[in-house]
């Protein structure tokens, strides 16, 4: 028989949800029959002591991200399979005085790479984000055609591992109506266009862009594998409207597999045995799905519009 892979779930803020889910999600039946769970990080009571609940705290943010570096390392060693992650706290980073913003950027650091692309998978609609975590007022300077060209890129080389062998991509615009040929906006004529044309030229099956308020209907309907948003929010709405608690955080580009959970850190639910450890579950399964690539274990995991 062919070994179960081993998934390091890190537990994220010790301060929120993190060690609740996380616990949790490793003990369910269904990720047991699939993989062997190792938890990176505090979760008993007398370990989550050391940590106050429910509010931004440096040393909690110090201990998710070294947990967070002690399973990235495990995997680029070989020593687990894939990384799948609970919330950290951007607050809490901050204050240990960490520059990382978030998960993608740490882990493209970390892994040395520079094209590490966020991306929400669920069965109804895959999203890739083009930018992250960055104020709203600085996505326009940020939206090159360069960035927008590489992560069609990532994204049209990273959907065969999820067994969509042809994808088909959609690019929202950033602009009202897609910028209206120019009246609302020059981005879409001036980076996201050409960035589109660019792509396609290397052969790669995507279109747009297209009026953000009915491209993600469009893809939900499966006439698109994933759309390509241009900020977070843009993406975010759609994807948590339609599948908050069984969308998956995956991040492509890396050379290890992490998957992680729709949702943040719920402050103000932790430690009182309310918390829903399902998009954990979730974000464990596709890890292991992933980390394991055959036919049998990628037979039906991702479906309506995954496989054609």
């Amino acid at each position: 028989m062919t070994s179960l892979p081993v998934i390091a779930v890190t537990v994220g803020d010790p301060s929120g949800i993190g060690p609740e889910i996380a616990a949790n999600a490793s003990a369910d039946r269904r990720v047991k029959a699939v993989c062997r769970p190792v938890l990176y990080g505090p979760t008993t009571v007398e370990e989550l002591a050391a940590y106050p609940v429910g509010v931004v705290n440096a040393d909690a943010g110090q201990r998710a991200y070294d947990e967070v570096v002690r399973a990235v390392a495990d995997c680029r060693a070989g020593r687990v399979d894939a990384v799948a992650t609970a919330p950290i706290n951007k607050a809490a980073f901050a204050a240990a005085g960490l520059p990382w913003r978030g998960h993608t950027d740490l882990l493209a650091h970390l892994c040395g790479v520079g094209d590490a692309v966020m991306m929400f998978w669920s069965d109804t609609l895959r999203v890739v984000l083009a930018t992250v975590h960055i104020p709203l007022a600085e996505v326009p300077r940020a939206l090159t055609s360069d960035r927008m060209q590489r992560t069609i890129g990532v994204t049209a080389a990273s959907l065969p591992k999820f067994g969509i062998t042809n994808p088909r991509i959609a690019v929202a615009g950033l602009n009202p109506h897609a910028g209206e040929d120019g009246l609302l906006g020059r981005e879409e004529l001036e980076q996201i266009g050409p960035a589109i044309q660019a792509a396609r030229a290397t052969g790669i099956d995507v279109a747009g862009p297209f009026p953000a308020d009915t491209i993600f209907v469009r893809a939900s309907r499966g006439e698109f594998d994933a759309v390509i948003a241009c900020y977070h929010d843009q993406g975010l709405i759609p994807v948590k409207l339609l599948a908050f608690g069984t969308a998956v955080n995956v991040t492509l580009g890396l050379p290890i597999i992490r998957t992680s959970v729709d949702h943040g850190t719920a402050f103000d639910i932790a430690r009182q045995g309310k918390a829903d450890e399902g998009s954990m579950v979730e974000a464990i399964l596709l890890a292991a799905r992933l980390a394991t690539p055959t036919p049998t274990s990628l037979e039906g995991a991702f479906q309506p519009h995954g496989v054609r």
